[in-house]
């Protein structure tokens, strides 16, 4: 089929009866028929994939795994595109996560320097900025203008959430005659990329779009490990390690953390794991139960009174059920959140002052500061990476895609595995069984 990177052979292999694999083909434009003049690199092979079984992206039960075959990232020997003609942007979307910048900081620097591309636009603002009745400027970023950014945190191109309509966007594209635009978010910001990326195929454009999925909640499919994932847990272990301190500093006190996590509680899990005090972990996986014999208050008051103190890890998401939905979205589309913690502090209270227990608490929510540091050492390493590929599969004539790393692999994904639903926390895998040997906490339950 034109226009598809079709490596015969193995797409999948599967055990029989099990469930068709999905299709993890590549769009492209056309041909690349441009010797690349990169200097001093080793090019990946059009034809290579990486294998790799997968699971839970794919909803398979706990005994079965799909082996699926990937298309390697890196740069090829030919690209599609004329570097010396060709405009790239770069857009930011959604909420704040580490290492933003140090994305924009690797595609600008790689853009320039190994593919001497004529022009790098930052769009300012999100989606919102290829909207003309904002009025956002546009500014042609340089290596010299971007070489400390990525010391701090948030991004330096603004961002901002909402729909903005596909069509106004390629509009946009073409007005700017760009050939590139990479999108940095979320989940919606992905789905947005895709629709973007079938309009310009409808109007045979040529031009890439490439996705660099950011999500601080660590949710997007076939994304083991989002950029600012490893900085949002150490930022977070600070604040775990403030409630224990408060904890052990009054008779019977309770310090309770709120994380990140709307619909996923790998923050919660994997901070509880980094910071060994965390005495109760409740993320939106796992239905929570105030009273009975599963009853979150009734086992933190037998945690108390053995021990006389305790700390709680909360993830946004957890215990929706129990919260007044209002049906409310924001912007971006999400489900505004009850307030789950207020709800544990004033059943805590009230139940604690029945059994005539004392209760010093403390609540600390560090959201905004997590989401909004620099990033550390790892996602540094990890981010430039991704933006390194990411230039590397547009120039290469790559489209409709995300740059993914999974079991160590940097691959090309199709954006529509990635838009196909949210990554939970899987509460029956061994991953989730260490957390709450970690905590101990069903040893206090009925």
């Amino acid at each position: 089929m034109p226009g598809k990177n079709n490596t015969p052979s193995k797409k999948s292999a599967r055990k029989k009866g099990a469930m068709a694999a999905p299709d993890t083909t590549i769009a492209t434009l056309g041909p690349a028929k441009i010797p690349s003049t990169m200097p001093f690199s080793r090019f990946v092979d059009e034809d290579p994939n990486v294998d790799i079984h997968v699971r839970e992206e794919l909803d398979l039960d706990q005994d079965e795994s799909l082996r699926l075959y990937f298309e390697k990232a890196g740069p090829r020997k030919h690209t599609y595109f004329d570097p010396s003609k060709t405009k790239c942007a770069i857009v930011t979307c959604g909420g704040l996560c580490p290492g933003i910048n140090d994305v924009i900081r690797a595609i600008v620097m790689e853009a320039h320097h190994n593919y001497k591309v004529a022009a790098t636009l930052g769009i300012r603002f999100g989606l919102e900025g290829f909207m003309p009745e904002y009025g956002h400027n546009v500014w042609e970023m340089t290596p010299s203008e971007v070489s400390d950014i990525h010391l701090f945190g948030g991004t330096v191109l603004g961002s901002s959430r909402g729909h903005q309509p596909p069509e106004d966007i390629v509009d946009a594209l073409e007005r700017m005659n760009l050939s590139v635009v990479f999108f940095i978010g979320g989940d919606g910001t992905m789905k947005a990329c895709q629709k973007v990326q079938e309009e310009c195929l409808a109007r045979n454009l040529k031009i890439s779009i490439i996705g660099i999925p950011k999500t601080i909640d660590n949710d997007i499919n076939f994304v083991f490990q989002s950029f600012g994932f490893d900085t949002a847990v150490d930022a977070a272990t600070q604040s775990v390690q403030c409630a224990h301190t408060e904890a052990t500093g009054a008779y019977n006190g309770v310090g309770m953390v709120k994380l990140m996590g709307r619909e996923s509680g790998f923050i919660a899990a994997q901070t509880t794991l980094a910071q060994r005090e965390v005495n109760f972990v409740l993320v939106p996986e796992a239905p929570l139960e105030l009273y009975g014999p599963m009853g979150f208050i009734p086992a933190l008051a037998k945690r108390v009174q053995q021990r006389h103190h305790a700390v709680i890890v909360v993830a946004e998401g957890a215990g929706q059920e129990l919260c007044k939905a209002n049906g409310q979205t924001d912007a971006s589309g999400n489900p505004v959140l009850g307030d789950i913690c207020t709800i544990l502090r004033d059943e805590m209270k009230k139940y604690f002052k029945e059994q005539n227990i004392p209760l010093t608490m403390k609540f600390i929510d560090p959201s905004y500061i997590i989401r909004s540091v620099p990033a550390n050492a790892n996602d540094r390493v990890y981010c430039g990476f991704l933006g390194q590929h990411a230039v590397h599969a547009a120039m290469a004539g790559k489209t409709g895609m995300v740059i993914s790393k999974m079991r160590g692999h940097y691959i090309h994904l199709p954006l529509s595995l990635v838009t196909s639903k949210r990554r939970k926390l899987e509460i029956n895998s061994d991953y989730w069984r260490a957390v709450l040997d970690t905590t101990g906490q069903q040893a206090y339950y009925e």
